[in-house]
């Protein structure tokens, strides 16, 4: 990719004055629902958003686009338009005008979600489901309007190609959609993934084209199941065997391992198989076959509140980097009261694990950049947490924070026995719920309490326990949401999920949460596991002020080997007002370090 200069940078700071001199402010959020607001995960000023689309990295800029209702904080298939941001940094965010709306009869009734893709010579170009005048799903093409513009602010659909990808025969009007970034094959043809229903059995289509523009259907799907039901957002991206580079989305051959994530409507989750991708045949071959078919039962990409999930290759910092939405967990007279609706988790560096077989997902570098006051053990300090053992960790704002733990387990010797009921191993999710952070273990529970109210009446729990099952020892991880809110009408659920890991040879296990107003993103086992929770306190909206505790209910102690906190500045997210300060904000980064 071409490096930003310094008369390109100029230009994009000028744009954004300009933007920011013609908008219209936004009265400032009082209450709950600023205290509610997040200060640096990724949401528009107002209104409703979804699923990420199309984030990629290009010429300098890093852009997200996003389903977005211009009018309103509610779900309206009619109004979805593509929202647009540009950032030197996936920190600092600038807001940009629509980049497509349903104006054209191939969108009419909205324009639902796709990807990006960089074509040779540097033009991206976008894939997207348009609902047409018959409200049928087809698939469309838009390209830069003025691919000189270094925010790429207005976008053109041609009408004498679209839609590029017609409704097929077999496929219902309501079951074609969400195309993937294109790849190019080993024969020059590019390929996209659709998904769709095909004789009612859930696939993921692959088309192939040399122009982009006219597109043909492989004889075979990439994917398919009878038993999953309708699959959305497709995603099949390379990995690297060893190490944590990213991969260009066209990479193959040695070395090289693909990545086939599929969105599930049935259950609202994300789940993804590593496996090895043909593409004389459009096949995907997974590395674990044993898990099935069915999508349900293989990995999943985060055991907590997201959907949608979409990844791109940053060419800037050599690594693969994926968003999510978090929907929100309260009602929809909450979403209209507030004005807004919808959050994308903080964008995740995505490699392969040494056993080939899962990911490993950690917050970007950048986060960094909002570290401000720290608190925590000395270096080289330990703390022992004997059993019922809670110690808050002072020093930072708790409602806005990124903190680390490495919790070390003397022995294991009274983890507690699943040996009477195996399927207890096939729910998770059940499992922490029966096993919560109040109920006393052998080797856990122990993690965190966050956004905790002084009385402990109000807290959301991250947390470890070590079973025994037959002769190997299984790690559970879970948030405990019960306790999160006093506030009715509000979805609390306990997420759970085990992590693959030898817990026995390591004997040690890390924690990782950030925690943002009404957001939190944990990541255990080095990123094994991931959960992402959405949380309304209530005590935060009255008294401004939450507790973070360190804690252990188990019956054997555990040893804190590293615990530090930070609290996180306030980034620039989108804002409207202010005299552009804020939007230019967005793009200083990319100044600085391409210029």
């Amino acid at each position: 990719m071409a490096r930003l200069g310094l008369a390109v940078c100029a230009a994009v700071c000028f744009h954004l004055c300009i933007l920011i001199s013609s908008s219209s402010s936004i009265p400032a959020e009082t209450g709950s629902h600023a205290v509610r607001r997040t200060a640096y995960h990724f949401q528009p000023a107002k209104n409703w958003q979804n699923d990420p689309n199309g984030p990629m990295y290009h010429n300098g800029m890093y852009h997200l686009f996003y389903q977005y209702n211009p009018r309103s904080a509610l779900w309206d298939t009619g109004n979805l338009s593509w929202g647009h941001s540009v950032s030197g940094d996936l920190v600092n965010w600038a807001a940009l005008p629509t980049a497509l709306d349903p104006t054209s009869p191939f969108d009419a009734n909205g324009c639902w979600s796709g990807s990006a893709t960089i074509l040779p010579g540097g033009l991206p170009a976008i894939l997207y489901t348009g609902i047409d005048s018959r409200k049928q799903q087809v698939q469309n093409v838009a390209f830069p309007k003025n691919p000189s513009d270094p925010l790429l602010r207005e976008w053109e659909k041609p009408a004498r190609h679209n839609p590029v990808i017609a409704l097929p025969a077999d496929v219902p009007g309501d079951r074609f959609r969400d195309p993937s970034t294109a790849w190019l094959g080993g024969d020059g043809l590019w390929r996209t993934a659709v998904s769709a229903e095909v004789d009612g059995v859930a696939s993921t289509l692959v088309y192939r084209s040399s122009d982009f523009l006219r597109w043909e259907r492989s004889a075979a799907p990439l994917h398919a199941s009878r038993a999953a039901g309708m699959v959305e957002c497709p995603d099949l991206f390379p990995v690297a065997e060893h190490g944590r580079a990213g991969l260009d989305t066209s990479a193959n051959g040695a070395g090289v391992r693909h990545v086939l994530k599929l969105s599930v409507m049935d259950t609202l989750q994300d789940y993804y198989m590593v496996g090895w991708y043909n593409d004389t045949a459009d096949a995907f071959s997974p590395a674990e076959p044993e898990r099935g078919d069915d999508c349900r039962s293989w990995r999943r990409l985060d055991y907590g509140h997201v959907y949608a999930s979409k990844s791109f290759f940053d060419a800037r910092k050599n690594r693969r980097v994926l968003w999510a939405w978090a929907n929100e967990s309260d009602s929809q007279a909450d979403d209209v009261a507030r004005g807004w609706s919808g959050v994308q988790t903080f964008p995740r560096e995505l490699w392969l694990d040494e056993d080939g077989k899962q990911l490993l997902q950690w917050p970007v570098e950048e986060i960094e950049t909002l570290r401000r006051k720290r608190a925590g053990l000395r270096r080289g300090g330990t703390r022992m947490l004997d059993a019922g053992a809670l110690q808050e960790i002072v020093g930072v704002a708790s409602s806005q924070a990124d903190v680390e733990v490495l919790f070390k387990i003397p022995s294991l010797e009274e983890a507690e026995r699943l040996d009477d009921d195996p399927n207890r191993l096939l729910d998770p999710q059940k499992l922490c719920g029966e096993k919560g952070a109040t109920v006393r273990g052998g080797v856990g529970p122990f993690g965190l309490l966050v956004l905790a109210s002084g009385d402990l009446h109000e807290h959301t729990a991250v947390f470890f326990r070590v079973f025994r099952h037959h002769d190997k020892f299984k790690l559970l991880m879970c948030t405990d949401l019960t306790k999160s809110s006093t506030r009715a009408g509000v979805y609390k659920p306990t997420y759970g999920g085990f992590i693959d890991m030898d817990i026995e040879e390591h004997k040690t296990i890390s924690l990782r949460t950030l925690i943002d107003h009404s957001v939190v993103e944990s990541f255990g086992g080095g990123g094994r596991a991931c959960m992402t929770a959405r949380v309304y306190p209530e005590h935060a909206a009255a008294a401004r002020s939450s507790h973070m505790y360190v804690f252990n209910n188990g019956s054997d102690a555990v040893r804190v080997s590293k615990l530090e906190a930070w609290e996180l500045a306030t980034a620039t997210v989108n804002g409207v007002g202010g005299g552009g300060h804020g939007l230019a904000a967005a793009v200083a980064p990319a100044r600085h370090s391409d210029a």
